[in-house]
């Protein structure tokens, strides 16, 4: 959809005229034939206008909505006030009684509503506006030729109207609904960051959310769940959301890395965690280990606590895990059992780092905002945004942390533009977490299942931090990425499925703000800033600096996964739109196409090196030659083939679906490769065994009954004998064969068709063939069955 057509569908009909003009800015740059100064300056002026106009409007809106909140506050208290004096019953209420307190709960409850629809609009406003003015400079510079971005952006940074932190209002309105939803007795409980959790198990769902969903997935959720405050005697800080994790790995195996990516039983991570700034002296060590399904065990996230100042020590192995625990067993304020259960931890995972050469590899940083009721883990539900993966290691001859066991040029100082480019992976999503403790056979809250089946979030299960930016810093060491990896350019909005989100009748919502691609000029760089900002302390301005890096290396990774597109047309379809449209194949599985699988094996036999990698480089470069001598006999066979259509070529007046570069098939790059999680049982192994038997269980009646024709002793008998013993040695050795191979790909996890196409028919027409042959010379050797005897 076009952006002038997506702007009319949004905006709100009661602010239509403080939105931006940009049907008038588009007049404005077609009338004139010849574009001079004046023209110029008539452009700018009338932007000028526009500008101060939006600006005008959201500065006193947001204004608004901080007197507003105040006045609820004011109001909330008063009423919880009045309830806390009166009798019980009276607070309650029974139905259909008429209750003073309880009309001003319901009374409150609405215009805290209405205060979050406001908060939402406001923030869709502002969204809408600013790429709207994204979009006419682009055009203008474009159309014109006159360059005018970077002074815009100048005079942008003068009026930043898209400048404003909701996250403060989503954290006091949180609070005040919470109130007022609960009759002011707000569920207490411990709200630690984690402190007092040692061993815990939960069933978790991963999301991406696009930025232009974030504020409006909080509002959403903060109507169901408080939003989790630790310290709720602190006035709210941004930093104190921050959380930083930096993960341990060997640098010559990449094992857990592996191990991790791979799902495979036991893989372990070790990280150290904290919260807050870098003064924090608290550090989480924290060990996460992957689970099988079918062990009948869940995956476990154990930790323990460790003085910033002890973290070296410990990690060389100084500091012993009895030294760790020595004041804390002195002093008695835990039960000795916890002690011995954290000192046993410690100590496995000293001795991994230890005796693995485990070293910091790459650290995580996001600001996270929980909602949760306190207490109480059932639901919760948290949105990690701002996420950045930064190097930690020592490698390619530069010393990023030294001795120490975390690099220091860099704190909470998001988006660490001092980095260099290849130093730091600017995450473009948020990703929400959805974790849930339900008793067996118990279905989620019915608004959460609305919320994961709606356009505000895409599903990506099984997401790792670790994994990604482990994977995207290390390009030259790291071959086999996650599915996720060639997805990460394709635009993640989508239309309203559902009516679902935070909306209010005088509104438009016919269409999404957030649905599908805002494009008219095929913008490949929509959502990002005009130009280079500086950074500051305005939180929202060091976001702009992180899409300005996020824009520079944009290009790049897209040719990285070969999904580029050149030459778009002001009409042309986004990339979930083309890829949406191709016709499905015949042989759509599996998505990803990787190399072969045989270049782990082959790696890992080059480094044993002697007899075993010469083998696998005989088997490997046969394996080359033969695939290269079939493809190449299957192409001297004749065989229709669909007629090509260039990209961009117009059939019966629809545009071609199909774009450079664009392939339904993810292709990985030149010498990686994709891992596709492929879940396996021990039910699918035994499956195959199964198959197996009952194949050779076939093959063996066959053969039985070849060896009963033979004592019939004649040519006849002899010929029939022949057939069925052919298809059973046929039989035998195929099963024999697909076996092997099924065992082989399940043991290498991978997504291949397991299924069997061709070996049940083949095997019937064998048997016609076998009994064919059979009747043939019955019939053929002397007139009808008795002939045939005779002969």
């Amino acid at each position: 959809m076009r952006f002038g057509q997506q702007l009319k569908s949004s905006l709100i009909q009661d602010w239509q005229f403080h939105y931006i003009d940009y049907e008038g800015l588009k007049t404005a740059l077609r009338q004139h034939r010849s574009w001079d100064e004046r023209a110029e300056q008539s452009f700018v002026e009338h932007l000028e206008r526009e500008l101060d106009k939006v600006y005008t409007f959201q500065k006193v809106k947001s204004e608004e909505l901080v007197r507003r909140i105040s006045a609820s506050e004011k109001e909330v208290s008063d009423v919880v006030a009045k309830a806390d004096q009166a009798p019980a019953d009276q607070v309650q209420g029974r139905s259909g009684e008429n209750n003073p307190l309880e009309d001003d709960f319901d009374l409150l409850e609405e215009d805290l509503s209405d205060i979050i629809s406001e908060v939402h609009d406001l923030a869709k406003f502002t969204q809408l506006n600013y790429t709207g003015f994204q979009k006419i400079i682009k055009k203008h510079d474009k159309n014109t030729r006159w360059v005018l971005k970077p002074v815009f952006a100048a005079r942008l940074r003068r009026k930043p109207f898209f400048q404003d932190n909701y996250d403060a209002f989503v954290v006091k309105l949180s609070m005040l609904y919470d109130l007022v939803r609960t009759r002011g007795n707000p569920i207490k409980g411990d709200s630690s960051a984690g402190g007092k959790q040692q061993n815990f198990v939960r069933q978790t769902t991963k999301y991406w959310v696009h930025p232009d969903n974030i504020t409006e997935l909080k509002l959403v959720v903060l109507k169901h769940l408080p939003v989790l405050v630790f310290n709720p005697n602190k006035e709210f800080q941004i930093d104190d959301s921050a959380i930083t994790s930096i993960y341990f790995d060997n640098t010559e195996t990449w094992e857990l890395y592996m191990g991790r990516l791979k799902k495979t039983e036991g893989a372990e991570a070790i990280r150290l965690r904290w919260y807050g700034g870098m003064a924090s002296e608290t550090i989480f060590v924290e060990r996460k280990t992957h689970r099988e399904d079918w062990t009948g065990e869940e995956s476990v996230k154990a930790r323990f606590k460790l003085k910033e100042k002890n973290v070296n020590a410990y990690l060389r192995g100084e500091l012993t895990p009895e030294k760790v625990f020595e004041k804390e067993r002195k002093d008695h304020k835990r039960p000795e059992k916890e002690i011995a259960s954290d000192e046993q931890l410690a100590r496995e995972i000293q001795y991994r780092i230890l005796t693995r050469n485990l070293v910091p590899v790459t650290r995580s940083f996001y600001h996270r905002t929980a909602f949760q009721l306190p207490g109480d883990a059932r639901v919760r539900i948290s949105l990690d945004t701002e996420l950045t993966m930064t190097r930690e290691d020592n490698l390619d001859g530069r010393k990023r942390a030294g001795d120490n066991w975390r690099r220091t040029d860099i704190g909470v100082d998001w988006p660490f533009s001092q980095l260099p480019p290849e130093d730091a992976e600017r995450f473009p999503y948020a990703v929400l977490e959805v974790k849930l403790q339900t008793q067996a056979g118990q279905d989620p809250p019915e608004w959460i299942r609305e919320l994961t089946a709606s356009h505000l979030v895409e599903a990506i299960p099984k997401f790792s931090k670790y994994i990604h930016g482990t994977a995207t810093l290390n390009p030259s060491r790291i071959k086999l990425l996650p599915y996720w990896a060639p997805q990460m350019d394709v635009d993640i909005r989508k239309p309203v499925s559902h009516k679902f989100g935070i909306s209010r009748p005088t509104a438009s919502n016919d269409i999404s703000t957030s649905g599908g691609n805002l494009d008219e000029d095929s913008d490949d760089d929509e959502a990002l800033p005009l130009a280079d900002d500086n950074p500051s302390d305005d939180r929202l301005q060091r976001l702009r600096d992180a899409r300005d890096v996020m824009e520079q290396h944009d290009l790049d990774r897209r040719r990285d996964y070969g999904t580029i597109t050149n030459g778009d047309g002001p009409n042309s379809l986004d990339i979930e739109e083309r890829i949406a449209a191709q016709p499905i194949p015949q042989d759509d599985y599996p998505i990803y196409d990787s190399d072969s699988e045989d270049e782990d094996e082959l790696e890992e036999a080059r480094r044993a090196g002697g007899w075993q990698y010469r083998t696998k480089v005989v088997k490997h470069k046969a394996k080359v030659f033969g695939d290269a001598l079939w493809n190449g006999v299957g192409k001297l066979i004749p065989r229709p083939t669909p007629t090509e259509v260039d990209a961009g070529a117009f059939t019966a007046g629809v545009p071609s679906w199909k774009q450079p570069g664009e392939m339904k098939k993810f292709k990985a790059p030149k010498g990686k490769r994709i891992h596709v999680p492929v879940r396996v049982e021990p039910k699918v192994q035994l499956a195959t065994e199964r198959t197996f038997l009952s194949w050779l269980e076939f093959s063996i009646l066959l053969g039985s009954i070849a060896a009963t024709l033979l004592n019939f002793g004649d040519r006849l008998a002899l010929a029939a004998a022949w057939a069925f013993t052919l298809v059973a040695c046929a039989a035998l050795f195929y099963s024999a064969a697909l076996f092997v191979w099924r065992v082989r790909m399940i043991r290498h996890r991978r997504a291949v068709t397991y299924h069997d196409k061709w070996g049940p028919s083949v095997l019937c027409l064998g048997l016609f063939a076998a009994v064919a042959v059979s009747f043939g010379f019955r019939l053929g050797g002397g007139g009808g069955w008795n002939g045939g005897l005779k002969g």
